[in-house]
């Protein structure tokens, strides 16, 4: 096992690698016809650590025999990436995201401000707080199709995309602790603790809430001139316009698979149905998000298989850290590993105090916008953004950057 762990330590290093290296294997696609194909795929991020849990489990195979490595992927728990998978093709389809438009373009339009820039500031702030009601997930696959068209499209400064596009991670990555079943790192420990959602209402609402608040100002106010109105008349006139029923029929769909989060078979079969409803109403229907969903399930399972393997390092650094440095030190923890994860190890240590365990959610949420695999829906976020940005991917570093001042203000409300 001594073994094991190293390879599975390396090749986690080298999978981090790879994904801060994304963006380099697209230009050396655009440099290589002949191997563009290879060279493209590499530069996936959502298919970096699927590629490397792959060969983790072909050094399995090799070093114990096909048998161990394959109780090894069977011992893994899914239910998180189907989930992510199931929600993001759900909460995209066209009957929701048109319901959820005209619930912002009302407000939008209440504002004292030109309506594109409320816009702007509605997906930045109140639907990463509607996540705490319909999951992180939903909120980010939401918020990035609304804003793609307007925010994260050619003609708006490279940096400002990259500052967006942290805020959004950060601002979803916190707004979903309002409750108690929303955010995957506070899910991984509230039952064991007795965190119900009023408890985190009271702990870490009025934080979050100020927090987003004050980023999605921050970077609207940035944006500002860059905003146009975009006019989508001519497009949505081309499409039969959607029944009310229709809609709510979609609302309770994401409903049921929200309710049912936990419970896999329950929330596929929901989905099965959904898939018959959509075909069978196709006229009211976009193409569904299957290929960006599927990518990004097979990227968060690909980091439950490697991640599964990093206990034997990253829970004694977790056990023998002080509050206060744990704080600090999930924050950094975060940026290298899922923060699911991360609070998972958490609830393992026999003996935390109710300080220590504070400190170690509020560090791992408020650290979630850092990396691509710091919170299980950043993917979502990167699959239907990166057309946005230069070269149609997005950098490691520049999102590292872009989200170090909305990390930095999340953090002094959540270290009070």
């Amino acid at each position: 096992m001594d073994t094991i762990n190293t390879v599975a330590a390396v090749l986690f290093a080298l999978a981090l690698v790879h994904t801060f290296a994304a963006k380099s294997f697209e230009r050396m696609a655009d440099r290589s016809p002949k191997h563009a194909g290879l060279f493209h795929l590499l530069g996936e991020i959502e298919v970096v650590f699927g590629l490397w849990a792959f060969i983790l489990l072909v050094c399995i195979a090799l070093l114990q025999g096909g048998k161990q490595a394959i109780e090894y992927a069977e011992s893994r728990q899914y239910t998180e990436p189907l989930f992510v998978f199931v929600i993001m093709v759900v909460a995209a389809s066209r009957p929701v995201l048109e319901a959820v438009k005209s619930l912002i373009s009302m407000l939008a339009r209440l504002a004292p401000i030109r309506t594109v820039v409320a816009q702007t500031w509605l997906c930045m702030a109140l639907v990463p707080l509607i996540g705490s009601l319909i999951t992180e997930p939903a909120a980010m696959t939401l918020a990035a199709l609304m804003l793609a068209p307007v925010v994260f499209r050619q003609g708006v400064p490279e940096w400002i995309k990259y500052g967006a596009l942290g805020v959004l991670f950060v601002n979803v990555s916190i707004g979903g602790t309002l409750t108690s079943f929303a955010a995957p790192p506070v899910l991984m420990v509230a039952a064991k603790w007795n965190w119900d959602s009023a408890f985190m209402a009271a702990t870490f609402g009025w934080k979050a809430c100020a927090a987003v608040l004050i980023n999605a100002t921050a970077v609207t106010f940035l944006l500002g001139k860059h905003l146009a109105e975009t006019n989508t008349a001519s497009a949505e006139e081309s499409e039969a316009t959607v029944p009310r029923l229709v809609s709510v029929i979609h609302l309770l769909f994401l409903a049921a698979v929200v309710v049912f989060a936990h419970h896999p078979v329950i929330f596929l079969g929901v989905f099965l149905f959904f898939l018959g409803f959509t075909q069978a109403y196709s006229q009211y229907q976009s193409p569904l998000i299957l290929k960006e969903g599927l990518l990004v399930g097979f990227f968060l399972a690909g980091l439950v298989v490697l991640g599964g393997m990093q206990q034997w390092w990253l829970q004694p650094i977790v056990s023998s850290l002080e509050p206060t440095a744990m704080f600090f030190g999930a924050i950094a923890l975060t940026a290298i590993t899922d923060n699911a994860a991360l609070t998972y190890l958490g609830s393992l240590i026999e003996g935390l105090s109710d300080q220590a365990k504070y400190m170690l959610v509020s560090g791992a949420v408020v650290g979630g916008g850092l990396t691509v695999i710091a919170n299980a829906p950043n993917p979502a976020g990167v699959a239907l953004l990166r057309n946005g940005f230069n070269d149609e991917s997005i950098g490691v570093g520049g999102l590292l950057l872009g989200a170090l001042l909305p990390t930095t203000v999340a953090a002094f409300f959540f270290f009070l």
